[in-house]
């Protein structure tokens, strides 16, 4: 401690901010210059396979649509038109009135819509996307199950 012998003379008890300031500042600045890069990297994130989760009931209406945009409704091919009347008429023979959707990685989004469209119309309360889309083998096997049709 100074021992002042000038009685004009005053102690510095204040401390200086300005510079941690400025030090914030600075790291503010880059964090908003950096920040955007990450936003523009997720078109090259690939979305993993999920590996856990709840399992799938085969109870409900479910809905399969294949890379070529063909539906299928608990393994019976059906058309886009006769989608409503189907589900309609499974609410009655089902236990819960849940529809899932399994679709293959390659369906546009605007067939999944069409889907919960004609869910909705049908009055179905719930809608489960499916994680894990159509593999080639579920693929094959609704196509020749339906050949014989």
């Amino acid at each position: 401690m100074a021992i002042s012998t000038n009685k004009k003379e005053k102690l510095f008890t204040e401390i200086n901010i300005t510079p941690l300031t400025d030090i914030f500042l600075v790291l503010l600045i880059i964090m908003m210059v950096v920040a955007p890069t990450f936003q523009s990297m997720d078109n090259a994130i690939t979305v993993p396979e999920i590996n856990s989760g709840v399992a799938i009931e085969q109870k409900n209406a479910t809905i399969s649509i294949t890379k070529e945009g063909l539906m299928y409704v608990n393994g019976k091919q059906i058309s886009e038109e006769q989608l409503t009347d189907e589900l309609i008429a499974l609410k009655s023979t089902i236990e819960k009135p849940e529809v899932v959707v399994k679709a293959d990685e390659k369906v546009k989004s605007s067939e999944i819509m069409k889907v919960m469209n004609a869910a909705q119309d049908a009055e179905y309360k719930k809608l489960i996307v499916a994680g894990e889309p159509l593999t080639k083998k579920e693929q094959k096997e609704l196509k020749e199950n339906n050949q014989g049709v």
